[in-house]
């Protein structure tokens, strides 16, 4: 690409593409898309983000896996089931995510829905508008999602933060899903107290490899300083919602392998 108005204009273009309800069957987003509810939507979001690895049929189908286990009602059956109704997700397993990671997830999610009414404060709590980016939200959000006493060592693998340095795909794409709010029908925009100028754009392959094609990013690593410089650029195209580009870079790389 020769100039900043040629890459946004034919980024524009696979926005346009790729930012339907269309193609929600196929991806990870489908899963939160099954309900109503604000908390069932937040609850079931984050684990189809968490597992958002692999092949995205192999995710759709084990996050279903876990709906059934939450006989269809994830946010009342973790607040209000019994400890021993937790027996069931003995075996559940994802590739490297087991029960012990899953059983701790539900954990953190009773406590926290016990004291607050939405997921959207344990990272909104951490952050103010006059923030560049999500860092420090992501940070606190890990801080607290680890702060129960009987958190497992192995857990921490699949809650991932800036300041180690990581590029927080899951949780960036997660909040993308809650915080952007078109008139597409495809992400949430369910919560209020983050600003989607705010979002960083979730780096996976095919993002890290679409971007790297069009000469966007020069950094050599795929960190969170490398999703914070593709991030800076995708501003230059759209300061107010820079993530909108996530649809392009993405729906490049696995659709149409450029």
């Amino acid at each position: 690409m020769k100039n900043i108005a040629e890459i946004r204009n034919f980024l524009d273009l696979k926005v346009e593409k790729y930012n339907k309800i269309e193609f929600i069957s196929n991806d990870p987003i489908l899963i939160p898309h099954l309900f109503q509810k604000k908390q069932d939507i937040e609850i079931m979001g984050f684990f189809a983000a968490t597992l958002a690895w692999g092949q995205r049929i192999t995710i759709i189908n084990s996050c279903k896996k876990l709906i059934q286990l939450f006989e269809n009602e994830p946010h009342k059956f973790i607040t209000k089931s019994s400890e021993n109704e937790f027996k069931r997700f003995e075996g559940f397993v994802h590739r490297t995510f087991n029960d012990t990671d899953l059983l701790y997830f539900i954990s953190f999610f009773r406590h926290y829905y016990k004291n607050n009414e939405t997921l959207e404060t344990a990272f909104s709590n951490h952050i103010t508008p006059k923030d560049e980016n999500i860092e420090k939200a992501l940070i606190g959000f890990y801080h607290i999602f680890f702060d129960l006493p009987y958190a497992p060592n192995r857990t921490h693998k699949h809650i991932a933060s800036p300041a180690k340095k990581s590029a927080c795909k899951r949780l960036c794409m997660f909040l993308r899903w809650m915080v952007r709010n078109d008139n597409n029908g495809v992400d949430f925009g369910i919560w209020k107290n983050i600003n989607a100028s705010q979002l960083i754009c979730p780096m996976d392959l095919h993002v890290d490899r679409v971007a790297r094609r069009l000469n966007i990013i020069e950094s050599t690593k795929t960190d969170w300083q490398t999703a914070v410089e593709l991030t800076n650029f995708l501003k230059k195209l759209d300061a107010k919602d820079p993530v909108k580009y996530d649809f392009a870079l993405f729906g490049l790389g696995i659709e149409e392998k450029f």
